[in-house]
């Protein structure tokens, strides 16, 4: 994987925290191997954002309860992250800032959305911040991470992501790593290290 020149963050950056909730961390109802293993790795993320004014934003599935993805509606996940419950919670270890912004993605019942930029404004809200370089990280890699970040890139932006902050769903075993390579291929830069 290859290495970033520039790993401090610098004005006209954001980060962009996805999923780290309930359900997709040990114990949740989708819950991702490994998935909380993001969360301190994040945390210094956040922490060096605070201190550099970076914006922060914390993407977050937001499903009513008859979600199309759902077994029971025909797709291929159990119900998880339904609205104002448990699962649907950031989780507690990850300390988000107060004015961390938060986007709420796949709130149609019919319709499914990975991307953080899928029918929100997300894109629009890190224009007005004058963004034009993301730095992503959370769950998971073979999913919403991978499908955040390729639109990242598609959309203009110079695209992060974070190595040791995501972790994969590995419904196939290669699929963590089949992302990788789609980012990289795309031009998303896998970051593996960060400088404090």
């Amino acid at each position: 994987m290859e290495k970033s020149t520039t790993k401090r963050f610098s004005s006209g950056d954001a980060l962009i925290v996805v999923d780290v909730q309930n359900d997709f961390c040990p114990g949740g109802a989708l819950a991702v191997p490994e998935g909380d293993r993001v969360i301190p790795v994040l945390n210094r993320w956040i922490q060096a954002a605070l201190r550099e004014g970076i914006p922060v934003f914390a993407s977050r599935d937001w499903h009513p309860e008859d979600h199309v993805s759902f077994h029971h509606r025909g797709g291929p996940w159990p119900p998880h992250c339904v609205r104002d419950r448990h699962g649907a919670r950031f989780h507690p270890e990850l300390q988000l800032p107060e004015h961390a912004q938060i986007v709420s993605k796949a709130m149609h019942p019919d319709k499914d959305a990975y991307s953080a930029f899928e029918d929100t404004d997300l894109e629009a809200r890190l224009r007005r911040k004058g963004v034009a370089r993301v730095w992503i990280g959370g769950l998971a890699q073979d999913y919403c991470v991978k499908h955040t970040a390729l639109d990242a890139v598609r959309l203009g932006f110079e695209t992060h992501v974070i190595a040791e902050g995501v972790r994969p769903v590995n419904v196939r075993p290669e699929d963590g790593d089949r992302a990788f390579r789609e980012m990289r291929e795309a031009g998303v830069i896998i970051e593996t290290e960060m400088e404090t």
